[in-house]
């Protein structure tokens, strides 16, 4: 269910230099990680989440039916993933079983998407808040915490499309993108995993310009993938913009990795094409770069 480069023709930023390709062919990749020397990402209409070496070598590892989004790993690394569109958190067993974590559809009413999940194991999950395929008016939403053992519960509200999440070193700062607010919103994280001390890390400005995915740098800065200004941007605690990298589709995600954290992978595709549409054109694409500060 994916293609090496040389099986489709993978968009070229003419505007920069800096971008190469990665990867190609795919449908909709999206909430990328990086874990043990691989790229691991979902793709969202191939229902597959996959894992990716550096040399290219991608492999399935496992099948979501109801699409994968979100993932991340327990402390005794097992994978937890989130089920878009039966609003469900799953976790992936060591022989590969997906088994039922959370049932999240009570609060979200909406597809969920990007997760984050500490070194606690606690997940933190944003939703769409709004039928955003068939171009419903907007809604705000809620932030959900699934905890070890745990039930779900909503840890913010009136959230504006919940997406990417990252956090600071010392697990005290928890940063959200809020697509349609076209802001990054910290948090402070309590003992429990609750969020209180809600502040704007950063507004951002500029037509079109909104948070989707994002990744933490080694300086405290976020690269945040923006879809509608198609552009990757790096932002310091207070919205100063310091890198501006143009995309010619939409950017939809972005993750540092690599070996020594330096590697910037860049997720783009069209955005409201149908899943078939997007299974049948297949423009979606990883491109990297290579920055100066690492991944935190």
């Amino acid at each position: 269910m994916w293609a090496p480069l040389s099986a489709y023709s993978c968009p070229m930023n003419d505007a920069s230099l800096t971008l190469q390709p990665f990867l190609c062919g795919l449908a909709f990749p999206e909430c990328p990680r990086w874990r043990g020397g691989a790229l691991w990402y979902s793709d969202f209409y191939t229902h597959q989440v996959m894992h990716v070496t550096m040399d290219g070598q991608a492999t399935p590892m496992a099948e979501v039916h109801h699409e994968p989004g979100g993932l991340g790993w327990l402390p005794d690394g097992r994978l937890l993933v989130v089920s878009r569109q039966d609003r469900r958190l799953l976790r992936i067993e060591r022989d590969g079983e997906l088994v039922m974590v959370a049932d999240l559809s009570s609060l979200a009413h909406w597809p969920c998407n990007d997760m984050l999940v500490d070194a606690q194991g606690r997940a933190y999950i944003g939703n769409f808040g709004f039928d955003l395929p068939a171009r419903a008016p907007f809604a705000p939403t809620c932030l959900i915490l699934v905890a070890p053992g745990g039930a779900p519960r909503v840890v913010a509200e009136d959230m504006h499309f919940p997406n990417g999440c990252a956090m600071t070193s010392d697990g005290r700062t928890l940063i959200v993108a809020e697509s349609y607010g076209a802001r990054l919103t910290a948090f402070d994280v309590q003992e429990d995993g609750s969020l209180s001390g809600r502040r704007i890390w950063a507004q951002l400005q500029g037509k079109g310009v909104g948070p989707d995915g994002i990744t933490l740098d080694a300086e405290g800065a976020i690269w945040m993938a923006s879809p509608v200004s198609k552009e990757v941007l790096r932002v310091k605690e207070g919205g100063e913009v310091t890198h501006r990298i143009p995309t010619q589709q939409q950017a939809v995600a972005c993750e540092l990795g690599g070996e020594d954290g330096r590697t910037l992978f860049v997720f783009t595709t069209r955005v409201m094409l149908t899943p078939q549409e997007s299974l049948r054109t297949r423009l979606g694409a990883i491109q990297i770069t290579q920055v100066e500060i690492p991944r935190a």
